[in-house]
This record gives structure tokens, sequence and C-alpha cells, in this order.
């Protein structure tokens, strides 16, 4: 990724050259901004969403596995065991 300064990012040139790939735009002495084209900003929060999918079916495949849920006929058994005062 190359950089450029605040004061040189003004220049068309370096917002065409965004459109192939990111820039770094530094305010010295930090890096301040990326600028990216749309494209390559939807492509990255579209791979983030992806991911994000991802991490949430594994905290839920792992919630399941580690559950402690008997399914809905045993629970409806137990409820009918206490209603009628057996344990």
């Amino acid at each position: 990724m190359q950089s450029y300064t605040l004061t040189s990012a003004r220049d068309r040139e370096v917002f065409d050259r965004a459109l192939d790939e990111p820039i770094l735009v530094t305010r010295s002495p930090n890096e301040r901004y990326v600028v990216m084209s749309a494209g390559t900003y939807k492509k990255l929060i579209d791979r983030l969403t992806e991911l994000e999918d991802c991490v949430w079916g594994q905290t839920a495949k792992i919630a399941m596995e580690d559950s402690q849920l008997v399914g809905e006929e045993k629970f409806t058994l137990a409820l009918q065991d206490l209603a009628n005062g057996e344990t």
C-alpha cells in the first residue's frame, strides 16, 4: 500500500490510484486515513460479514454442543411429573 501525506493526497492522481489499490494518507507523523475505491470497500465489508457469520455459526455450534437442553418431549414429561407430584 502506497503512502501519501495529507497535502499530496489532495492531488487527483492519488485518488485515481486508489481505484487500483488502497492508499494510506498520513498526517505527520501518524497514519490517518485509508482511501480505497467503493468496489474494494464493498468487497471488504462483504468479507467481514462472511467472517462474522462464520464466527456466529461456530459460537452457536459450540453452545449447542455444550448445552444441557433435554428436548421438548423430555421437558414436557418432566413438567407433567412435577404437576402430578412425582419427582
